[in-house]
């Protein structure tokens, strides 16, 4: 299991919460990043929050933080939908318009190779459409870590 803390943001309905997480990066735990480029990259855009929606089958409290984890196999199958699906309708599409107008230049091959990328990513957005609910894919409240934290004007703001 893949896990990230996040601090609880919201409790909408029984079962389920809201949370927000801090984006990270490999490079802050790297030996090297003061002296590599990517890391000065990764900074730039490291910084995000996230807010998700987490199935909880802790009952936990606003303001609390916990750790969040989702299954490898889930984000393994998630990832190559969204990489790879896409990437092999493409290239199917291009090789099949290269064998059937191999003599009318690149045009007809381009303009497979773009109408099955688009093929690609409609594809992937049934199979988001048809995962969305299942919860083998959503992530979970693993562990409380910390007791709620009461937000104070000016001070902490979820």
């Amino acid at each position: 299991m893949i896990e990230e803390t996040a601090r609880v943001i919201a409790v909408d309905e029984p079962g389920f919460a809201w949370v927000d997480t801090q984006r990270k990066t490999a490079c802050g735990s790297c030996a090297v990043s003061s002296g590599c480029g990517t890391s000065v990259i990764a900074k730039l855009f490291s910084a995000k929050r996230t807010q998700v929606r987490v199935i909880d089958p802790l009952g936990v409290k606003l303001g609390e933080e916990v750790m969040v984890g989702i299954e490898e196999s889930a984000l393994v199958r998630g990832s190559l939908a969204v990489y790879i699906l896409p990437l092999i309708t493409m290239l199917l599409a291009a090789l099949v318009a290269q064998g059937l107008w191999s003599g009318a230049g690149e045009l007809p091959v381009v303009f497979a190779g773009l109408l099955g990328l688009g093929g690609g990513l409609g594809l992937v957005a049934l199979y988001t459409r048809r995962i969305r609910r299942d919860p083998r894919f959503q992530p979970v409240v693993v562990r409380r870590l910390g007791p709620p934290v009461t937000p104070v004007e000016g001070v902490l703001a979820p």
